[in-house]
């Protein structure tokens, strides 16, 4: 107990970023090369920041509309990208990125400006994180035994081949985007009511790269992917950091090298790797049974 209220803030910072990580897998599963999870958090962040600070909102309500705000916004997001692939659906949400943190750098009567938005109380803590975390864990894995998991997995091996098979681009995508900006905004809520303060930088290339470092390090096709991909997202920077001045360098090294022997992630590639020794030693025991009846009955 003493070790988890001494590193009880790294823990709830891996819960969060976790959270903003399960938003980005589920357009990247989907075969959508999409960065906008950072535009949803910022708009779910100020927008329920602004409806409990401003509009006297308590803090349940709150939460709930600003992840209503991220998934609005990733349905408005998902109509013009419904005519982009691969890297102008980066290009796209990532000016959307942009965008988002110039507005809100610029609209500083409701956002702070650069200075931030300051003075919020701070009304989520462990409990509150841990919750939803399972929630959405739950969600996203009845989504993918589902039909519409089944849709984002065939649009991410081969779009034209689903699109044979009856699946709707168009529509999957559509499902993607919302769910993204509902998790999001549901997760950028949620870091409004836990640091105190937000300001647009938070959510600018950092906040990007952070997240979709989580994906690659972890994987995209399984809930662990992300678990694995956060924790060492959080955790190299600390375990480098007596390395000092050669800290960058080594937490870069460590990506470069996941990347080049691990290209699923280092979750993924180890749930395949138990897949398929499974189904060896199953094929080994029929096998030996099959020759054992055969001899039996010589």
């Amino acid at each position: 107990m003493e070790f988890f209220s001494a590193n009880q803030s790294v823990f709830d910072f891996f819960l969060l970023t976790l959270g903003f990580s399960y938003s980005q897998q589920v357009v990247l599963r989907s075969g959508v090369f999409s960065l906008a999870s950072a535009a949803f958090a910022a708009l779910g962040s100020y927008g329920c920041a602004y409806l409990v600070m401003r509009a006297g909102l308590p803090v349940l309500p709150g939460l709930l509309l600003g992840a209503l705000i991220g998934a609005a916004a990733g349905y408005l997001t998902s109509i013009p990208l419904a005519r982009l692939r691969g890297v102008y659906q980066a290009i796209a949400t990532l000016a959307l990125v942009e965008v988002t943190v110039a507005v809100a750098l610029y609209a500083e009567p409701i956002t702070g400006g650069a200075v931030g938005f300051n003075g919020i109380p701070k009304l989520v803590g462990t409990q509150e994180l841990l919750l939803a975390i399972f929630v959405v864990g739950y969600v996203l894995y009845a989504m993918g035994h589902s039909r519409i998991g089944r849709g984002f997995d065939a649009l991410r091996q081969d779009e034209f081949v689903a699109a044979s098979l009856g699946v709707s681009s168009r529509r999957q995508h559509t499902l993607a985007f919302i769910a993204s900006g509902l998790i999001g905004g549901l997760f950028g809520a949620l870091q409004s009511m836990y640091s105190y303060s937000i300001e647009p930088h938070q959510f600018g290339f950092g906040f990007m790269v952070s997240t979709l470092a989580a994906i690659v390090l972890g994987g995209r096709r399984t809930l662990l992917g992300p678990v694995v991909g956060s924790a060492i997202v959080i955790l190299l920077p600390e375990i480098a950091r007596p390395l000092a001045e050669y800290r960058q360098i080594v937490v870069g090294a460590v990506l470069v090298i996941v990347v080049i022997y691990t290209p699923q992630g280092l979750a993924d590639t180890f749930i395949a790797w138990l897949s398929h020794r499974k189904n060896d030693m199953k094929a080994t025991t029929a096998s030996a049974d099959t020759t054992g009846g055969r001899h039996g009955n010589a």
